[in-house]
C-alpha cells in the first residue's frame, strides 16, 4: 500500500512476509515467525491452534532493529492474529521506543475498508491527496469489473483458504466473488474464514472451486490441490483453479483489485479479458 501510494522511498523496514514490490527485498526485516518452517498444512494448523491455546505469540518483532531505524510511523494490522505480529505487541514496543512512533492499525473486513485504509495511511504520512488518488483509481477498476459482468448468470463458487483442514474464504473474498459475477456458496462478506467439516463439502458441486491457501503462491496452491485431490473429488466442482493467494487474495492491499479482475475473467471470460501478470493454474 505504501509503495502504491508513492511513499516507497520512505519505507525503512518491512516484515519477513513482505515480498512486493521487488524493492522490499533489500529492506531490513523486523518480524519473524515462531512456527517452524517446512511443516505440512495439517501440522501448521495444529501448531497455530496449540500456540493460541497456550497464549503464545505466533510472530515476534525485533525491537533492536526497529529502535535503530527510528521510524516515525509503524503500520500494523489487526485483521488476524494468525497472519502477523499482534497489534497490541507492536503498540507496547512502540511505546518504549525513543520518540514513541505513531502506530497505525489497519483492520479491514471488506473492500471498502481496504480502499479506505489507503486514505488513512496517506493522511498519516501527511500526503492525503495521494490516498484519494489511489482510492479513486482502484474504485474505477472495481466499477469496470462490476459493469462488465452486470446481468450475467452467476456461477456457484467455493473458495478454499486452507485445505487441511478446509477453511472457506472470508473477509473480502466473498465480496470479490460477488463483484466478479459469482455466487459464493459458503462464505459471507465481512466474516472471518471458518473451518468446515470435509463431510459438509461433499457433493457441493460448485461451478468453480478456487484454491487459495493463505500465504501460498500459485505453484504451492496447485501442489496443495493435487495433494488433496480426494477432498476436491468429494466436493465435485466442474472446474478447479489454483491462484496466488499472497498476491491478490490473502493480503488487504491494492492487489485485491487484481484478484477481482482475475475472478471476473475466470467466471466470465466472454465479458472480461485476462489481467496480465497474475499466476493461476487449472487443476485437472
Amino acid at each position: 500500500m505504501l509503495f502504491a501510494l508513492g511513499f516507497g522511498d520512505q519505507v525503512v523496514a518491512v516484515t519477513h512476509e513482505c515480498d512486493w514490490p521487488a524493492e522490499t527485498e533489500g529492506l531490513p526485516k523486523v518480524t519473524y515467525s515462531n512456527i517452524p518452517e517446512g511443516l505440512e498444512p495439517a501440522a501448521i494448523d495444529r501448531a497455530v491452534k496449540e500456540s493460541v491455546e497456550r497464549g503464545e505469540a505466533l510472530y515476534g518483532l525485533d525491537r533492536e532493529i526497529l529502535s535503530e531505524l527510528e521510524p516515525d510511523l509503524i503500520v500494523a494490522q489487526d485483521v488476524c492474529a494468525v497472519c502477523a505480529v499482534s497489534f497490541d505487541d507492536v503498540r507496547t514496543i512502540a511505546a518504549g521506543m525513543p520518540g514513541e512512533p505513531h502506530v497505525l492499525s489497519q483492520d479491514p473486513a471488506g473492500l471498502a475498508d481496504v480502499l479506505g485504509d489507503a486514505t488513512r495511511l496517506a493522511e498519516a504520512v501527511g500526503e492525503p491527496e495521494a490516498g484519494h488518488r489511489l482510492k479513486s483509481e482502484l474504485e474505477n477498476r472495481l466499477d469496470r469489473v462490476r459493469n462488465a459482468v452486470n446481468g450475467l448468470d452467476r456461477p456457484a463458487v467455493l473458495a478454499l483458504e486452507w485445505l487441511d483442514p478446509p477453511f472457506t474464504g472470508g473477509h473480502w473474498v466473498p465480496e470479490m466473488i460477488e463483484l466478479a459475477g459469482g455466487r459464493d456458496l459458503l462464505g459471507q462478506p465481512g466474516e472471518k474464514s471458518r473451518e468446515v467439516d470435509p463431510g459438509d463439502l461433499a457433493g457441493l458441486a460448485p461451478d468453480l472451486a478456487i484454491v487459495m491457501p493463505c500465504g501460498y503462491d500459485c505453484t504451492a496452491a496447485a501442489a496443495e490441490a493435487t495433494a488433496r485431490r480426494d477432498l476436491l473429488v468429494r466436493i465435485a466442482p466442474d472446474r478447479t483453479v489454483a491462484v496466488d493467494a499472497c498476491a491478490s487474495f490473502s493480503r488487504p492491499g491494492p492487489r485485491l483489485v487484481d484478484g477481482a479482475e482475475l475472478l471476473a475473467f475466470l467466471l466470465h471470460p466472454e465479458a472480461m479479458e485476462e489481467p496480465g501478470g497474475l499466476d493461476w493454474q487449472e487443476i485437472t
